[in-house]
């Protein structure tokens, strides 16, 4: 029998911090997050969203073996903001055991109904805005901000009662598809169309102020994602933790904003696909982060080891959608594709109910990643 027990001492919290490297050490598709953004995961006294959230993490034990880990939380500013009395189960990772998951599973649950909810959703690490969802297909490695796990995670989570919610896809375009097929000049008489009809205009990132961009994609995304299933508002402290984690990645000639009448409308960001260095480098516990970031950037700037993109979010504000503006932006960063050092686009995630995707399919790419929200009732 496993024996689930919440974190409570620094020892706990240690092997609770390092499981990942012992559950995924043999497994080639695992890519080892910095140790310095797992503790900003972790620590709940730095990371944004403890400021809206209650919440506790549990480990499985059998005897002195870890054997899996849970979060089971609360977040208020989700509930208010979408009228939900629902908690959430996220940092799930567990043996190929159904009694060990299961343990895990009922551990949370038994947590998140003694706080009054009605509902367990999940697997969310811990906002939409980070890793969520559990991969169903393709277990090939993730790309940055994405999640992998063990494609044994679904029948766990099936057999103890949870059922799909929602699912959410990644679109793969790669440079020799856009190239041969025509896509890019089809895209190019629609956006010359449809910029003629509503002066849609298309601006790459001021590289002299990030910030300031930031700031500006910000209040894009609050607008523009406003009614999106699980979205909440970026606060202050979490575009601050955005900047510090994606700051250095941000490449201005791959992110854009878009402009109707001088009106800031939509955006595409864009980053390097960062994990195809971190999965050569390996950052592991013991290892400083300063080597670690070496490699990375050898790994990245001299041996151009990073063949990826990842768009990680483009929105448009509702009003100005239905107009080209979507297009236009998708038309600029196919360009800036073609002459980079990338080979492929990774544009995700996004819910199957977007009507993006059938745009995306269009002009060549293809859906070639699913991660699911499950759910469970916790009123019966």
């Amino acid at each position: 029998m496993a024996e689930v027990r919440p974190i409570a001492s620094a020892d706990q919290f240690r092997a609770f911090f390092r499981f990942p490297w012992q559950h995924y050490a043999d497994d080639p598709n695992w890519v080892p997050p910095l140790l310095s953004m797992r503790r900003q995961l972790l620590d709940k006294s730095r990371h944004p969203a403890w400021g809206y959230m209650d919440g506790e993490y549990f480990a499985a034990w059998r005897g002195d073996t870890m054997l899996g880990t849970i979060a089971a939380f609360v977040n208020h500013e989700h509930n208010r903001y979408h009228n939900e009395n629902i908690g959430f189960f996220g940092l799930f990772e567990v043996v190929d055991d159904a009694e060990v998951a299961g343990a895990l599973l009922g551990a949370a649950e038994k947590w998140l109904r003694e706080q009054g909810v009605s509902a367990m959703r999940g697997p969310a690490s811990f906002t939409t805005n980070e890793e969520c969802g559990l991969l169903v297909d393709n277990f090939s490695p993730a790309v940055i901000m994405m999640p992998y796990n063990a494609p044994y995670y679904q029948t766990l989570l099936e057999s103890a009662g949870f059922e799909k919610v929602m699912d959410v896809h990644c679109i793969y375009q790669d440079r020799a598809t856009i190239a041969e097929s025509g896509s890019l000049e089809r895209l190019e008489r629609l956006v010359a169309r449809a910029s003629q009809r509503s002066g849609i205009t298309v601006r790459k990132m001021n590289a002299r102020d990030k910030k300031g961009e930031f700031q500006l994609f910000r209040e894009i995304y609050n607008a523009a994602w406003e009614k999106n299933w699980g979205f909440i508002p970026m606060n202050d402290a979490e575009l601050e933790a955005l900047v510090a984690d994606l700051g250095m990645l941000v490449e201005a000639e791959l992110a854009f904003f878009a402009e109707i009448a001088g009106e800031p409308v939509g955006f595409a960001l864009t980053i390097p696909n960062f994990n195809e260095a971190l999965r050569l480098a390996y950052p592991k516990p013991g290892l400083p982060e300063a080597w670690t970031m070496l490699q990375v950037g050898w790994h990245w700037k001299v041996r151009k080891s990073i063949k990826g993109l990842r768009m990680p979010l483009l929105g448009v504000k509702q009003a100005y959608r239905n107009k080209g503006v979507e297009l236009a932006m998708l038309h600029e960063m196919m360009k800036a594709l073609l002459p980079s050092q990338y080979d492929y686009l990774d544009s995700g995630w996004v819910l199957e109910t977007n009507p993006l995707i059938k745009i995306s399919l269009s002009l060549g790419g293809k859906v070639y990643k699913t991660h699911r929200f499950y759910q469970k009732s916790l009123t019966g």
